[in-house]
């Protein structure tokens, strides 16, 4: 079965094709020419992986799936939440972001968050959406080379390391990636 992983993250890509049986393939945006920046306007994590996987079975007419990650802070109310790339401005840079987060929780003692992947599955003109959750907390300082996006500043619960000093496969047995990519699997193989 190959199947579209709406996305032109490098790093999610290879994230998800590690997890994937060899049963399944696993292409990018890249392989079916699509280039354009999909519209994620809505106001949930949910919305914004329904509305990428909607927009290329539309416009590619291709079987696919689509996600959306949210880092949500309690001490911040769930943010930064559906804007976690764009937290500290439309450019999506992941220093910045971690900065303003690091900075807004720098008197907060509740330092409890979450990561939460929604995958929007369209397939065979059916939507089906896999949530996964990774509870953890926000460190005071980056620690780690590996990872992407809010990486250096999650500490897993139960974990000594932050996400971005796992190895890639310790990372996808705890994160909510691929806690949401293992139940995708399940409903792709039944």
């Amino acid at each position: 079965m190959k199947i579209v992983f709406a996305t032109n993250n490098a790093n999610k890509l290879k994230e998800v094709q590690a997890l994937v049986p060899q049963g399944i393939q696993i292409i990018g945006l890249a392989s079916i020419g699509c280039t354009e920046d999909i519209p994620e306007t809505s106001a949930t994590i949910e919305g914004n992986a329904t509305q990428k996987a909607t927009y290329i079975k539309e416009n590619y007419g291709y079987d696919c799936f689509a996600d959306d990650t949210g880092l949500e802070v309690d001490a911040l109310n769930g943010d930064p939440g559906v804007y976690s790339a764009r937290y500290a401005g439309e450019e999506k840079d992941t220093n910045a972001n971690m900065s303003k987060l690091l900075s807004e929780l720098k008197d907060k003692k509740n330092r409890n968050a979450q990561f939460k992947t929604v995958i929007a599955l369209y397939k065979d003109n059916k939507l089906t959406t896999f949530t996964g959750i990774c509870l953890g907390s926000i460190t005071k300082e980056k620690k780690g080379e590996k990872g992407f996006g809010y990486d250096p500043i999650f500490l897993p619960k139960g974990q000594s390391k932050t996400f971005a000093e796992l190895p890639l496969e310790e990372k996808n047995k705890i994160g909510h990636r691929g806690k949401a990519v293992r139940l995708l699997i399940e409903h792709l193989e039944a």
